[in-house]
């Protein structure tokens, strides 16, 4: 029988073969047929293979890539999820009350607040006690990761939203002092940042809502809410979303847009992010025991808490309705009717009022607060 010396396909080594099928298939020795990859083929049509010893006297030298045969496809893990599920569950929650406890412009509700709210959350909205982080300035608190310095807020606020993915309810809480700080990135309309107070904030500075924004606004993705309260002065727009509901007495109201040009994109990834803050920007929040009559609280948690556990199903018109109703109440019950805060026909009377803005525009009186 003629047979022609021919190369194996794989290592170059030479083969005798029947010439008939020299030209005909692709042809490979026994020592690579028996480490053979799993090759990918056009149309999904693999070749046949013939076995054949290697020419005699072959010194076995090895030349790889003879041929310009397809080489196997590397194997590549399948693709891990950009945010891994948490492992505290879909319901998560950081809340800061801060006293100031060893400063002049101290605060008597605030730790309070933090507690209330842990309460509220665990007992009414169903949130596990260990997917909750509460910092506070309490002398009873031991952990050092739990005293709500600049640092250790910064790190809450991260872990608040990592692994967030669609169906995850978040919260965050603020009672404390706020400010606003002349606006250094040219990103305000008026020209001044709003920003958070630690309790560290006269060595360590403040916590603005740029940096707000981008931790927790941003990063939330689509099917995910997250709802923050923010019991402080100038709060406005501290979590600097794109809308903000102007309401009058009336229970009239109008989306308002806050977005400017020159900040770039300050909403979500798809998600609802929702902010109920205890004042404008230019407004003052109150810390008062006229609401409870006994422990001092902020105006905005409690109203916001004894509205949520008055009335189930209830939308966020009627929910900040109700809000600004107790609080007016209480005012009119310490200073009169005839107090000028409640008289003068302006858009300053409303500046010390609960406000709502939000990551997207929706009917305040139809759409029920989930958390």
């Amino acid at each position: 029988m003629a047979t022609r010396r021919v190369r194996c396909m794989q290592c170059g080594r030479p083969l005798l073969v029947p010439i008939e099928v020299a030209y005909s298939i692709p042809l490979m020795c026994y020592g690579c047929q028996a480490s053979r990859p799993n090759y990918h083929f056009a149309n999904n049509v693999t070749p046949p293979f013939v076995n054949y010893h290697p020419a005699p006297g072959y010194a076995h030298r090895i030349r790889r890539n003879q041929f310009n045969y397809p080489r196997p496809l590397p194997l590549t893990p399948p693709p891990t999820p950009l945010n891994p599920p948490s492992s505290y569950g879909n319901k998560r929650a950081v809340l800061v009350g801060i006293s100031y406890c060893n400063q002049i412009n101290n605060l008597k509700g605030s730790v309070n607040d933090a507690q209330s709210m842990k309460y509220f959350l665990i007992n009414k909205m169903g949130f596990p006690s260990d997917s909750i982080r509460v910092l506070t300035d309490d002398p009873e608190e031991k952990n050092p990761m739990r005293i709500p310095t600049k640092y250790n807020m910064r790190m809450a606020m991260r872990w608040l939203v990592e692994g967030c993915r669609s169906g995850d309810s978040l919260v965050f809480h603020f009672s404390g002092h706020g400010s606003q700080e002349e606006d250094t990135n040219m990103d305000e309309v008026d020209g001044y940042d709003e920003a958070i107070c630690p309790v560290d904030y006269e060595h360590e500075g403040k916590i603005l809502d740029d940096e707000i924004n981008a931790t927790i606004v941003r990063p939330l993705p689509r099917g995910a809410k997250l709802h923050a309260l923010v019991d402080t002065c100038f709060s406005g727009t501290i979590l600097d979303l794109p809308f903000m509901c102007r309401m009058n007495r009336k229970g009239y109201y109008g989306w308002e847009d806050q977005r400017n040009p020159r900040a770039g994109y300050k909403g979500t990834r798809g998600g609802l992010a929702v902010c109920i803050s205890a004042c404008d920007d230019d407004g003052n929040a109150a810390d008062t025991s006229a609401l409870s009559g006994e422990e001092s609280s902020g105006a905005l948690t409690f109203s916001f808490i004894q509205a949520m556990q008055n009335e189930s199903n209830l939308t966020y018109g009627h929910l900040l309705n109700s809000m600004r109703s107790t609080i007016r109440g209480a005012k009119e019950k310490a200073f009169g009717q005839n107090d000028q805060d409640f008289t003068m026909n302006t858009r300053q009377q409303y500046t010390h009022e609960p406000q709502l803005s939000s990551s997207e525009k929706f009917d305040i009186y139809s759409k029920s607060i989930e958390m």
